[in-house]
């Protein structure tokens, strides 16, 4: 009348399914405040980038990443042309702007 080991573990293979599940807990709690701490105010981040470089116009007083403070003279594709003296002009790609320091507004027509 004596018990093998195999049918043993068998029989508390089930108790154990829940023990196991609970030590997931923790690992899925981290995750959730990893994502709600670093990975959504980053992509925030990202998207409100994005939004400003493609907002960019002729007139606007921008800041590189590289620190130059210029004025945008021309807008091309995936490159702008910001005027940093009178008559210097650098290319500048439109990824490295982190900041409009002066965004020009349109003029309304008075009619």
């Amino acid at each position: 009348m004596f018990v093998t080991p195999a049918y043993a573990q068998a029989a508390a293979g089930g108790a154990n399914a829940g023990a196991a599940f609970a030590q997931f807990i923790p690992l899925i709690l981290i995750f959730a405040i990893m994502y709600f701490l670093m990975i959504r105010p980053q992509q925030k981040r990202v998207k409100q980038h994005r939004e400003m470089v493609a907002a960019l116009k002729k007139g606007d007083q921008v800041v590189t990443q590289g620190g130059i403070i210029g004025k945008v003279a021309s807008v091309r594709d995936e490159e702008l042309e910001v005027e940093i003296a009178t008559g210097v002009r650098v290319r500048v790609v439109r990824g490295t702007v982190s900041q409009v320091l002066s965004a020009t507004t349109p003029v309304a027509a008075n009619g």
